[in-house]
């Protein structure tokens, strides 16, 4: 089963080789970038995912598995729920992450505590049909779907939420800013990663992480999945649909920028955007088509 296009692959290099490679050639290193990709990917500390699954679905949090951003519901552990407007013109487009951890510390300056955080995330409400799709997934047997959430939230929000649902073990893999409390009781959230990638912010490509972790994968199994999956909403969700290969799916939310930036690329480059599409509004409409696939 092909999963990337040669020309999504190019030379067969995949981000952190072409890092490496320029290392080797030029000397220079490359000192945030294939550091911190390997260290947040790395499975060594991780228990072993079974080889014999068939599927491969990655889900984004915000707007896909929660109906709301978690970034934006945070402020309602605020002191009268909003934050002062200093602090709103203190974010810059594409530097969000950096936008946040300053919220997370004026949330912490105002006396916000953990247990505030936590109340606030496990109210999230999930996305219409989300829970009947996180059900369908945990009640199939176990060798049908590989489960992997990546999300440019964090840790605790997204840790927060999963576990108050009961839905934490169904994700063999979680990819998310790492965020922890220090001993003042700040929430502290750091970047995932470093990237060139020009259409995601600067602290997470998806595509790349996408990329990263279905190679080792497919190194570590011996061989491809079947069929691979994407549920997600954003502009970011976006980037690492377009490489997924004709026989897996793409699962935009419908009318939401991931779904629009699909239906332009069809109508701008047919033929470029290779996967099927099948847009939703409630998660039902997985469900469906994820029954369908498996009946072929």
């Amino acid at each position: 089963m092909i999963f990337f296009s040669a020309e999504a692959s190019g030379l067969g290099l995949w981000p952190n080789e072409i890092y490496l490679k320029k290392t080797v050639l030029t000397g220079q290193e490359e000192p945030t970038r294939l550091r911190h990709t390997a260290d947040n990917m790395a499975a060594s500390n991780l228990p072993q995912i079974s080889s014999d699954k068939r599927f491969l679905i990655f889900f984004d949090f915000d707007e896909t598995i929660v109906d709301e951003t978690s970034d934006d519901m945070v402020v309602q552990a605020a002191p009268n729920q909003v934050l002062p407007d200093w602090l709103k013109d203190t974010y810059q487009p594409g530097h969000y992450n950096q936008y946040m951890q300053r919220v997370l510390a004026y949330l912490a300056e105002q006396g916000v505590t953990e247990s505030q955080i936590r109340a606030v995330m496990e109210k999230l409400p999930a996305t219409p049909g989300m829970l009947t799709l996180l059900q369908f997934l945990r009640t199939r047997p176990p060798q049908d779907f590989e489960v992997v959430l990546l999300s440019d939230a964090n840790t605790f929000f997204v840790e927060a939420w999963l576990r108050r649902t009961g839905a934490r073990p169904l994700f063999h893999r979680i990819f998310t800013n790492p965020a922890n409390f220090n001993k003042d009781g700040r929430l502290v959230m750091r970047p995932f990663h470093s990237h060139d990638c020009q259409r995601c912010p600067e602290n997470m490509c998806k595509q790349a992480v996408l990329r990263e972790y279905v190679t080792r994968r497919a190194k570590e199994r011996g061989r491809p999945y079947e069929r691979v999956f994407y549920v997600g909403d954003g502009a970011n969700d976006f980037c690492p649909a377009t490489v997924l290969g004709p026989r897996d799916v793409a699962f935009p939310r419908r009318d939401f920028p991931m779904h629009r930036l699909i239906t332009e690329m069809h109508e701008a480059m047919p033929g470029e955007f290779r996967a099927v599409t099948v847009p939703w509004a409630g998660a039902e409409e997985v469900v469906q088509r994820l029954r369908k696939i498996m009946a072929e």
